[in-house]
């Protein structure tokens, strides 16, 4: 049975929230209202179906026992009956799952960050294979993706990139790719034809809104300094980088762009509140690590939540004992789906055995 009071609750709730939006109000209260808006209204709108429909089977129900329904209405309801209890038990199962408890920041755009773990240049082309898979992953879902900052390994990847992404439902899908990533396979510079097995770590964060994470000015220490490495007579000629202290929480953030300080402070502020809204999520969830680096490990082989093997073009998520013989279509984006539908399925799982037994 579906807690029918709790059902009652969230329509009343979007009512009072549609109303108060009409009525006129601005600023964080606006953004605040019009979020829960946009996540109560997919919910309120199932609900409503849900309640046609049983309605249609209380029709079809009352026709069946009503002695003075004709031979061929009757034939029609009990035809008809079949097929709209199983649309209301599929019904009763989504809705399940939407009212299990919402993670606040699932809506959210992401900030990326993927490193390079133990294995050398073999380890940073891997980084860059990751990165591809997720850019290539994120367009085919519509997001945007704008990178932030990288540093290239010395034969190509990087030993460190970070990125934007922005779209509906992109920290709802890419959550659960935080972690070690490790991948099985002989390096072109390799002569002997030995697998190498080297590692990369992936962080996937909440962005932060100001109305998120406050940050006072004067918890701030603003560096600003010559951009490093290549980029042409120009970056030996401005101060470009710009690295941004939090002081009560000592974390740091550097950004360097060949020529805009202004887009470099905007974007470090922006990964800076990110990060810090993900330590205070973590330290308030006492399912999760409170330590950040516990969510993506230290990068070393032995830790793992996902393997890519070349050699048997299988790709093994330890998580949940998920292998596919699809490496190259996952590599490539278009297969990344498939693994992140089932660690959803399996959260969904997780959520809904613990509803049940409390």
């Amino acid at each position: 049975m579906l807690p029918i009071a709790k059902l009652e609750a969230l329509v009343a709730r979007r009512a009072l929230v549609e109303a108060e939006l009409a009525a006129g109000v601005e600023g964080e209260r606006y953004v605040a209202l019009s979020r829960e808006f946009s996540e109560l209204s997919p919910v309120v709108e199932a609900i409503e179906a849900w309640r046609a429909a049983e309605r249609e089977r209380t029709d079809l129900e009352q026709m069946i026992a009503d002695p003075a329904t004709d031979a061929d209405m009757l034939a029609l309801a009990h035809g008809e009956k079949p097929a709209v209890e199983a649309r209301i038990a599929a019904m009763e199962s989504d809705l399940r799952v939407a009212l299990l408890p919402k993670d606040a920041a699932d809506a959210k755009n992401v900030i990326l960050e993927i490193r390079a773990g133990t294995g050398g240049d073999e380890a940073s082309l891997f980084a860059g294979d990751l990165y591809r898979m997720y850019e290539r992953y994120a367009a085919l879902q519509g997001w945007t993706v704008e990178l932030i900052s990288a540093s290239e390994g010395t034969v190509g990847g990087f030993k460190e990139i970070v990125a934007e992404i922005r779209g509906t439902g992109a920290y709802a899908r890419l959550k659960f790719e935080s972690g070690v990533h490790r991948v099985q396979r002989v390096p072109a510079t390799e002569s002997g034809g030995r697998i190498h097995t080297s590692a990369a770590t992936v962080a996937v964060l909440p962005e932060a809104e100001e109305v998120d994470v406050p940050i006072h000015d004067d918890d701030l220490r603003i560096d600003v300094m010559r951009a490093q490495g290549a980029g042409g007579q120009h970056v030996n000629k401005t101060e470009s980088a710009v690295r941004i202290t939090h002081i009560p929480t000592n974390t740091v953030v550097l950004v360097q762009d060949e020529r805009s300080q202004h887009k470099n402070k905007a974007r470090a502020m922006a990964i800076l509140r990110s990060r810090i809204f993900d330590a205070e999520r973590q330290r308030l969830d006492a399912g999760r690590a409170a330590d950040r680096r516990l969510q993506v490990g230290s990068g070393d082989r032995s830790e793992r939540i996902r393997t890519y093997n070349f050699p048997q073009g299988r790709v093994t998520d330890h998580r949940i004992e998920l292998t596919l013989y699809k490496l190259p279509e996952i590599v490539a984006g278009t297969a990344l789906g498939e693994i992140i539908d089932a660690l959803v399925a399996d959260h969904q799982a997780t959520l809904l055995a613990l509803e049940n037994a409390a």
